[in-house]
């Protein structure tokens, strides 16, 4: 049996009360009353209502106070105010301030009733949104413990064990190895930051990419970015090409997350391209800000999935045939330009491309 909803009633009309609970006593509610708004309040935490029925006016404590605290105990609760017809506008100013409906007396059992199932379902898909949430931050923190100890613990192994080779074999290494090894222990030590990028940006405490910003090139961020999506678009025939103002001013950030936050828009970009085609990247200034454009001319974006490609663990119907995505990337990349002080949008047509913008405040000089 499904449990009651409960219905705190505040009136200081006996008839009002009476009234009310009769109507709604064939329902599968809990149904408490209080003469006034003093009292209807030391009952909310004994009570937990699910919604409350308070008139505007009464004696001592006002409706709207009575209002304010409860929304202020837990704004869940669905506040309705039953009033006379002279004070409808009082009633409108309250709904102004969070209250959901108002109720004009006198009222008939069929507008109470609906009025008050109405008010209950919107209780329930507020605290079903309030669990998803909860299960989206639990699923991030899980996400962020399988990245550290998958991906950190054993590629800290492997950095170690191949600093401690490549000190033994020192001497028997040409010159030529000894480049390639160089280059391996940077790729390592770019994954093991990577990931450390990752965890930083995954846990709720993004501020802490703040820790390092100092004064950026972005010509130098977006020429990072480029060489390290370059192998994966030369095996598609995809040209990156870069298009940037002379001279553009600097900004204000941490250059390993900057660098990743395009990375990851660039992979896409790469992902969701045809062989054989061009995706650009354009830097301009309007003395505010730097406003960054990434343009493929992919497979597009369903509309249905671009109010939500920011999402974490998110991943969009449409996609070139044997790609994956883990719906991670733009997500991050959405919180480092967010911790920048920044903001990421995007354009898409589906079957024609897409464009990401991403736009910085500069350093005022």
């Amino acid at each position: 049996m499904a449990e009651k909803a409960r219905i705190l009633i505040i009136d200081d009309e006996e008839i009002v009360r009476d009234s009310c609970t009769q109507i709604l006593a064939k329902g599968n509610y809990e149904i408490l009353t209080a003469s006034n708004g003093k009292d209807g309040l030391a009952l909310l935490e004994e009570f937990q209502p699910d919604l409350a029925l308070v008139d505007l006016k009464m004696p001592g404590i006002s409706g709207f106070e009575v209002l304010e605290q409860i929304h202020a105990y837990d704004p869940t609760i669905v506040a309705i105010v039953i009033t006379g017809f002279a004070t409808v506008a009082s009633a409108v100013e309250a709904m102004k301030k969070g209250t959901y409906d108002f109720l004009p007396k006198p009222f008939t059992p069929d507008e109470l009733r609906m009025l008050v199932r109405r008010g209950l379902e919107r209780r329930k898909l507020v605290l079903e949104t309030i669990r998803l949430r909860k299960e989206k931050e639990l699923l991030r923190e899980h996400f962020a413990a399988i990245v550290s100890h998958e991906l950190k613990s054993p590629l800290g192994a492997v950095q170690q064990n191949l600093f401690v080779l490549a000190d033994d074999l020192a001497e028997k290494m040409t010159e030529e190895q000894k480049e390639k090894v160089s280059r391996l222990q940077g790729r390592i030590g770019d994954l093991v930051e990577l990931i450390n990028t990752w965890l930083r940006v995954i846990s709720v405490d993004i501020s802490k990419i703040r820790d390092d910003f100092k004064p950026l090139s972005i010509e130098t961020v977006i020429t990072k970015a480029v060489e390290n999506v370059e192998p994966q678009a030369i095996r598609k025939d995809n040209e990156i090409k870069p298009k940037l103002s002379a001279s553009l001013p600097k900004v204000s950030g941490n250059e390993g997350t900057l660098v990743e936050a395009i990375v990851n828009i660039l992979n896409n970009a790469v992902k969701y391209s045809r062989i054989g085609e061009k995706i650009e990247i354009e830097a301009e200034s309007d003395h505010s800000h730097i406003s960054m454009h990434i343009t493929d001319s992919g497979v597009g974006i369903a509309a249905e999935d671009l109010p939500h490609i920011f999402e974490d663990f998110y991943s969009g119907k449409t996609r070139p045939k044997g790609e994956r995505s883990s719906g991670v990337g733009l997500g991050i990349s959405k919180r480092i330009i967010e911790a920048h002080d920044g903001k990421i949008s995007v354009k898409s047509k589906l079957g024609e491309g897409s464009s990401f913008t991403i736009r910085l405040p500069v350093i005022k000089t």
